[in-house]
């Protein structure tokens, strides 16, 4: 098959000057303006100005449809999704379609999965939720995600809700550590929703902020793998100071608790305060780190002084414009899905711009394990099986359960531990894995679970059984499989291929070798 995508990286990879004019690459490009948009573009347009950088081209309307389906929901655009996109004539058609995929329902499933990996949504070892509770510990998060409740709102709850952790999901925030010590906990806090690795402060400030949480209790029940996570009043009462206590917060601000209060109600008014120095910024910036694959500080996990933002104006942009939003995450996608910045090609405008950290060009990202698995599904109409250790009622997966869904990350399969699904051990960005491997190259190539999916689709089957012409099939496969459609050289190339006794065999076996070029191509492989 013609790999148009590899020809337009060699193109981009022959030494382009920075100011040299270039055609439109198809059909990955659009010739369209690239005055900014909004704040984002004025900001990151002008840094890369004044650093002698040049921004890539717009995105195609073809790659902006699968980009934006991809990165907002983890799901990819039907054929026919893709084809009433591109042949849209509005001029508002990119804002619109960000608006409907932002209200899809599979938008909370997607950000239920990121947000379980960093708050270890997980019933085995070594975080033993059990799969009960790691199940409803899921369903809290996808709701709250589903019903857009504030960023704020979301944090709080989690850091000062107790009770049972099989009938307050909320409360497994405490029960997914692996360290229930308090220096342990606050190390947990602090990374998940400040950023801030064990390693980054002071054992100091460690201390400080651990008697925020050294007054929690943990507590078994009659019921099996049941557990009470609740504030000790008792051991509150017993202290010999009958009066106020004053705790130092991470930033030095001094917090005052109240005889007989939960402490962890004083640290939740400190953490999601418009004036805290990290909250607001750490989490505009995991969320511009998930939809451009690079945080303005990276890791966006690894705020630190000497990890200083890459752009510090636009990361103060996004941190007031969620504060000033009330904390809704949505309007933070809106304003970088609708920039330019976001919609520029992954292509670079030449060798020299290949520098992440500028965001002159969105970077090629391999998809992640359980998205890359439900698009082969859905190309093929196929369906996945997925196994647990523990085999309770709780685990037992629907058959036509997408992977994206699944909530317990014991819950897998060969495909998702191969392809680097996260283990959800520390909440650390870092542990989902999607570098490549030969291994996985193989499996995508030559295995038998791959080839099943394509040779028994019916789904294909009938678009190959269609009474349309020739090429409308061939269009049919690659509106399917890469959300587009194929360019004339690749229409030549399937047809040359196509020649009984010439280049190729007859009948349906091109068309099936064709779709498994195109899901072994870095196109299908890769967002771009």
């Amino acid at each position: 098959m013609h790999a148009t995508l590899a020809i337009a990286f060699l193109l981009t990879a022959i030494g382009l000057a920075p100011e040299t004019k270039r055609a439109p690459i198809e059909p990955f490009e659009s010739s369209a303006s690239l005055t900014p948009q909004g704040k984002i573009d004025q900001i990151v347009f002008a840094r890369l100005k004044k650093s002698g950088v040049s921004p890539a081209p717009l995105c195609s309307d073809a790659v902006f449809v699968r980009r934006v389906f991809l990165d907002v929901i983890g799901t990819l655009p039907t054929a026919a999704e893709a084809k009433d996109f591109i042949a849209d004539q509005s001029s508002k058609k990119r804002s619109e379609l960000i608006d409907r995929v932002l209200q899809r329902k599979e938008f909370s499933f997607y950000w239920a999965m990121k947000w379980s990996d960093l708050l270890r949504v997980k019933s085995e070892y070594p975080i033993n939720l059990w799969p009960n509770a790691a199940q409803n510990y899921h369903h809290w998060i996808q709701t709250q995600l589903k019903e857009n409740v504030p960023y704020d709102r979301f944090v709080r709850e989690l850091l000062v809700s107790s009770g049972s952790n099989f009938r307050v999901p909320a409360v497994n925030f405490y029960r997914a550590m692996q360290s229930r010590e308090p220096t342990g906990i606050a190390q947990t806090v602090a990374l998940t929703f400040l950023g801030v690795r064990a390693e980054s402060w002071p054992k100091e400030r460690w201390a400080e902020t651990a008697a925020f949480f050294s007054q929690m209790e943990y507590k078994g029940t009659e019921q099996w793998k049941e557990e009470i996570v609740q504030f000790d009043a008792k051991k509150a009462l017993s202290q010999e100071n009958s009066g106020p206590t004053e705790l130092a917060a991470p930033d030095g601000v001094k917090v005052i608790v109240s005889f007989g209060q939960d402490p962890r109600e004083a640290f939740a008014d400190w953490l999601v305060s418009p004036k805290n120095p990290w909250f607001a910024k750490c989490a505009a910036n995991r969320v511009w780190s998930w939809l451009t694959g690079r945080g303005i500080v990276h890791e966006p996990d690894d705020f630190r002084p000497d990890n200083p933002p890459s752009d510090p104006e636009l990361l103060a942009f996004l941190e007031r414009e969620l504060i000033a939003s009330h904390y809704d995450l949505k309007r933070v996608y809106r304003l970088i899905l609708n920039s330019k910045t976001y919609q520029l090609s992954s292509i670079p405008a030449s060798d020299t711009n290949r520098n992440d950290s500028y965001f002159s060009h969105y970077p090629l990202r391999r998809l992640e394990a359980e998205t890359l698995i439900d698009a082969i599904c859905q190309v093929t109409g196929s369906s996945e099986k997925y196994e647990s250790a523990v085999p309770e009622p709780f685990t037992v997966i629907p058959e036509d359960q997408r992977s994206i869904e699944l909530g317990d990350g014991s819950v897998t399969s060969s495909f998702l531990e191969m392809f680097g699904r996260s283990p959800r051990n520390s909440g650390l960005e870092s542990e989902r894995n999607s570098r490549p491997s030969s291994e996985q190259a193989m499996h995508l190539l030559n295995s038998s679970h791959i080839q099943r999916k394509i040779d028994q689709s019916d789904k294909l089957r009938n678009i190959f059984q269609s009474k349309r012409k020739p090429k409308e099939i061939v269009e049919e496969i690659y509106l399917t499989i890469l959300s587009r459609y194929p360019t004339e050289d690749e229409l030549k190339a399937l047809k040359d291929y196509s020649q009984p006794g010439q280049n190729g065999p007859k009948g349906r076996r091109p068309i099936v070798d064709a779709v498994w070029a195109l899901i072994n191509s870095e196109e299908f492989l890769y967002r771009h």
